[in-house]
């Protein structure tokens, strides 16, 4: 018999492609998709339950199913994808206290394997170049998907010291990008003009979807404890970044960048809060040793290599001149407006 397993979070793509691809795996016997709503996509041979994890019949789910293999994909990283910030908080923090519990009384549960985020480590200019697992961050995430991802860990760490017999693997993946994947910082990337903060040029590290994937089937069946940063080999300038589109930027203050999401309809996409504006003012680096030595992943893509494949999706980022003028005219306009209004 192969492993059951039951996977959280399988109605948005990327869960709903992580439980198809490890449904087709000759050790795992069988898969049970759980979210509260029903997936768009075709799951093949996986099971869907719908259920919400905030409430305890995720524990009767996971004692019919007979599963030993959890993995966690429900925790959300903005709040449109949530329905608001009082609704994410609910299904990250929440949803996983519940979950945990309902493992916690389950006997037959042998491993748990958390999607988490290297925002954890926040984003601020006393970082050091590269963040290592053990090291804390110098400043800690205080709201959105960074805030919750530390907390979701911290209860994470707690049933692994209840429940030792457990395999607990926490994977803290860098920003996903690819062709395929939906995000705030793809959405961020694919503005007709990409607005970055003033005097700064962030340090950024992108883990390709395709990884990221990978990196979660080789968890499941790979069984290691621990936590490990996952993310390609490389950093990439967000000005290197931004050229490699062949999009045109403007530059705008860091406290204003959170407020064109308010202001200009196009840029509303993109979800930009001030968790997004901080990692656009100092990015992030993690190192990924530990990912390779304990762990035995390598990835397939380096961060210039995943970040090409996404651009590859956007084509020509060229605008025509009358529109790229129109456009650098608009932002201009409602930064002024915004800095008029505050100083009132």
């Amino acid at each position: 018999m192969g492993r059951v397993v039951l996977v959280t979070g399988v109605s948005r793509d990327f869960g709903g492609r992580f439980a198809r691809s490890i449904s087709a795996d000759p050790e795992v016997d069988r898969v049970i998709g759980v979210d509260v709503v029903p997936p768009r996509q075709d799951l093949g041979d996986v099971r869907f339950v719908r259920a919400d994890i905030r409430n305890p019949v995720i524990a009767k789910v996971i004692a019919a199913e007979e599963v030993d293999s959890v993995v966690h994909l429900g925790v959300i990283a903005t709040p449109r994808g949530a329905g608001g910030r009082t609704s994410m908080k609910e299904i990250n923090v929440i949803g996983t206290m519940q979950l945990l519990a309902a493992c916690q009384k389950a006997a037959g549960v042998e491993r748990l394997i958390v999607k988490s985020s290297t925002g954890v480590y926040g984003s601020s200019a006393k970082d050091p170049a590269m963040f290592s697992e053990d090291m804390a961050p110098r400043r800690l995430p205080r709201s959105g998907f960074g805030k919750d991802s530390v907390e979701v860990e911290g209860y994470v760490r707690g049933f692994a010291r209840r429940r030792p017999d457990v395999d607990v693997t926490t994977l803290r993946c860098a920003n996903l990008i690819g062709p395929r994947i939906d995000t705030s910082l793809t959405r961020y990337f694919s503005l007709p003009i990409v607005p970055t903060v003033l005097g700064y040029d962030a340090r950024l590290q992108f883990c390709h979807e395709d990884d990221a994937l990978a990196v979660l089937h080789h968890a499941l069946l790979a069984g290691v404890r621990g936590t490990f940063n996952v993310a390609g080999d490389g950093v990439l300038m967000l000005s290197q970044a931004v050229r490699r589109l062949g999009r045109p930027s403007i530059g705008v203050p860091a406290a204003a960048l959170g407020l064109l999401g308010l202001l200009a309809p196009q840029t509303r996409q993109a979800d930009l809060t001030t968790e997004h504006a901080a990692f656009l003012t100092h990015g992030r680096g993690v190192d990924t040793a530990r990912m390779r030595q304990v762990l035995g992943f390598e990835p397939s893509a380096t961060t210039a290599s995943a970040f090409d494949d996404f651009a590859s999706r956007l084509g020509s980022g060229v605008l025509d001149p009358a529109r790229l003028e129109g456009l650098e005219q608009q932002l201009s306009a409602l930064l002024a407006k915004a800095v008029t209004d505050g100083r009132r």
